[in-house]
């Protein structure tokens, strides 16, 4: 049996007319760049993530760069976030001049680890930008007070987490912003790059707003210096078609990971712990295992793609080499990757596919 990492297609087939017929519409407006087509969809999708503002940018690094220009992180500012993460949320800091500082991450969650931020400090911290990995929301109660107490901007990246709550609020409502991913492989997926950003602040809302078109307001006066994060029209309106289906989809994830869940109960292979206040949206199914690199080959000679996310922790990645860390100074993260395996858990997979990797799985470690 063949199980791939992801099957894009599948999902394409079940949203295929609808998405054809949004995107017919959009060519025969010929108003591609913040139209009717982007209005609409930030409408639906604020309202979705109990957001007062929903601004469509250009992809979720554009959404985490423009957070932190409507934040006024400068050149010599500090802004804490985990290593253990896509190199854009630690990139977007770097590339206005700012230093990321990294804080090590939960075992059980793959979360920053809220209890160390404090200790990171300095009279230089402007912000910290929890991520809520593979899609569970990192412990926003506790990472506010803190903020809070040090007059601190909260960036949420939520690339992964569409969806997800905690508490029973959806993420990108704990902090100032929340930025979103709409990348091909993420739950809630465009035909190419696109991004959100949420907030319930009115004048930050307005300030993203100006920034995400090279900072102009009107057009051809200048407010500020931006840049050009607009979300494409075409790419809005096959958003809005996939939005209507994206519980749905989660909670089949949600399925998915519970059947995973229960087979690989007391086995070598541990399972993602989910807090009892979250409710995760499952972007991948992150399992750690020992012997990780044999495990991934064993699968792949039976025909079941797997993924690591992430092989490297961004203080060890040569591009960061100058911020001083080393091996030993962030041991959960470093942990994690080299024991962190993905397993398929998209919608579309069947219970018997399901049952095939995790048996597979655990065959390699001799369980029948």
């Amino acid at each position: 049996m063949q199980v791939p990492i992801l099957d894009l297609k599948a999902q394409y087939a079940a949203v295929r007319n609808e998405a054809m017929q949004a995107i017919s519409e959009v060519c025969e407006s010929q108003s591609f760049a913040l139209g009717p087509a982007v209005a609409e969809f930030e409408e639906k999708i604020a309202a979705y993530c109990d957001s007062k503002h929903a601004i469509g940018v250009s992809s979720g690094t554009d959404a985490l760069l423009v957070s932190l220009m409507a934040s006024e992180i400068k050149p010599g500012d500090e802004v804490i976030t985990t290593p253990f993460t896509f190199f854009a949320t630690a990139g977007c800091i770097a590339r206005l001049g700012a230093k990321p500082v990294f804080v090590d991450v939960e075992i059980d969650s793959y979360n920053i680890d809220a209890g160390l931020i404090e200790e990171k400090i300095t009279e230089k911290t402007r912000a910290i930008i929890p991520v809520h990995l593979f899609g569970q929301i990192a412990q926003m109660k506790v990472i506010t007070e803190i903020a809070q107490r040090h007059n601190l901007a909260v960036i949420e990246d939520a690339a992964q987490a569409i969806g997800a709550s905690q508490d029973g609020i959806k993420c990108g409502n704990f902090g100032d912003c929340g930025c979103f991913s709409f990348y091909p492989t993420k739950n809630l997926s465009g035909f190419g790059d696109g991004g959100l950003v949420t907030t319930n602040t009115e004048s930050l809302a307005e300030r993203i707003r100006i920034l995400r078109d090279h900072g102009q307001n009107p057009r051809y006066f200048y407010k500020a210096i931006g840049g050009n994060f607009r979300l494409d029209s075409v790419q809005a309106a096959v958003l809005a078609v996939k939005l209507r289906y994206l519980d749905g989809w989660n909670e089949k994830r949600r399925q998915n990971a519970a059947l995973y869940d229960s087979i690989f109960a007391n086995s070598p292979v541990r399972a993602p712990e989910i807090g009892a206040n979250n409710v995760s949206i499952y972007h991948q199914y992150t399992v750690t295992v020992p012997e990780r690199d044999q495990l991934q080959k064993f699968l792949a000679e039976n025909q079941i793609s797997s993924a690591i996310f992430y092989p490297k922790p961004l203080h060890l990645q040569d591009c960061f080499k100058e911020l001083g860390y080393k091996r030993g100074d962030l041991p959960v993260a470093e942990r994690l990757c080299s024991e962190v395996l993905s397993l398929p858990v998209y919608p579309e997979l069947s219970p018997d596919q399901i049952e095939y990797v995790a048996r597979t799985a655990l065959e390699f470690y001799g369980i029948n």
